[in-house]
């Protein structure tokens, strides 16, 4: 088997997902990274016995060598956030084995393996920061084997090689730093030849870090004008000898309704957590102090349509919480007030950007936080 044939299987799947009108997504872009750790290789001693007693010894004990360690270094295409091709060169390290044998002779044997790698790597995210990884793919060794003996234990080939194509796969868990900057820990299991017609397996446990490209934090977004108090208009004059007119009537209560930009005053991207100063809930707490007969003030979160509806849902909801938690530290009583989620709920904007920067950007008014049925009650003289 060559590597033409891990080609002719993965290749046209990933021009169709590259081709598609679907594969194009908000988490798109190229990325690359290396992993290390300690790779295992299953040594078949049994083999190696029935070998030697093949060639007239009777093995009397054999030493494995079976730990060394691995690396990769790789780069991939992330069509969405659960889909990505991804290609890489790897090295298992080097193996061996050491056999005493009967008659007096010693047979030892290594062999390093390395090659190139083809994989379809699907994602699962499961909180904010963590995601499942599994993968499949081909993988194409170049395994470079190494025989010597001592005694009677002779070799007639000491440096046989060979290069083959295999299957691999594996598991792994990923936590993102930044939209950026993520690390990974995998679990992996390479099928190889080697250059004397066997097979086995090599395990390869890594850690490592991937960095996504083109990955910005988005800008901050322009500021929200002041609500506009409009002053009242004073009363006509009385005419000459005329009896005063009556008392204008008292203004009926009026609604202010803050919508607040959860990017520019109340949270980071992706995050429940209030940076101050907070000039606008400092507002919103002054004139709930001063106005206590005000009560079930409703303190909705919103997101965008970014991440998962369940994800989103709750996030909107801890957004909310924060907001009335910080209105209560300024004074104002926890009974007056309720905090609710929506989550995607009732956008301002809808946007078709493709790029995730651009979206991001475009999105903004929809992460925010309203705090409704304010109503302050002014008398006009």
């Amino acid at each position: 088997m060559k590597i033409a044939f891990a080609a002719t299987i993965l290749g046209p799947l990933a021009l169709a997902l590259i081709a598609s009108p679907y594969a194009v997504a908000d988490d798109a872009g190229w990325y690359g990274g290396i992993s290390a750790g300690e790779s295992r290789a299953k040594i078949d001693d049994a083999k190696i016995t029935a070998d030697l007693l093949g060639g007239g010894f009777t093995t009397t004990s054999i030493i494995d060598d079976d730990r060394d360690t691995g690396y990769r270094l790789y780069g991939g295409y992330q069509f969405n956030k659960n889909l990505a091709l991804e290609g890489g060169y790897f090295g298992l390290g080097r193996f061996g084995f050491a056999a005493d044998t009967l008659p007096a002779g010693t047979l030892s044997g290594d062999i390093k393996l390395r090659g190139l790698n083809l994989d379809l790597v699907g994602t699962l995210p499961i909180s904010e920061k963590f995601s499942l990884l599994g993968r499949v793919g081909m993988n194409y060794a170049d395994a470079r084997d190494s025989f010597s003996g001592t005694g009677l234990a002779r070799v007639g080939n000491p440096s046989p090689s060979k290069r083959n194509s295999n299957y691999k796969y594996g598991l792994g868990l990923q936590y993102a730093f930044t939209e950026s900057l993520a690390m990974r820990a995998e679990a992996e299991r390479y099928r190889v030849n080697d250059a004397v017609s066997n097979k086995g397996d090599v395990d390869l446990v890594s850690l490592g870090l991937i960095y996504r490209f083109g990955r910005k934090a988005p800008a901050p977004a322009a500021r929200a004008p002041a609500p506009v108090y409009v002053a009242a208009t004073p009363e006509p004059a009385p005419a000459v000898k005329s009896p005063p007119p009556p008392p204008s009537p008292a203004p009926a209560p009026r609604f202010e309704k803050y919508t607040i930009s959860a990017t520019e005053l109340l949270f980071a991207f992706d995050s429940a957590e209030l940076r101050p100063p907070q000039a606008k809930l400092d507002e919103v707490a002054t004139a709930l102090n001063r106005n206590r007969e005000i009560g079930n003030v409703v303190i909705t979160g919103y997101t965008d349509r970014i991440g998962s509806t369940a994800y989103n849902q709750k996030l909107s909801e801890r957004r909310a919480v924060s907001v009335k938690q910080y209105l209560s530290n300024k004074g104002v009583e926890a009974d007056r007030m309720t905090a609710v989620g929506k989550g995607e709920a009732n956008p301002l904007v809808d946007c078709t950007e493709k790029q995730r920067p651009t979206l991001i950007k475009c999105l903004e008014p929809n992460r925010r936080v309203e705090i409704e049925q304010i109503t302050v009650e002014r008398r006009v003289r």
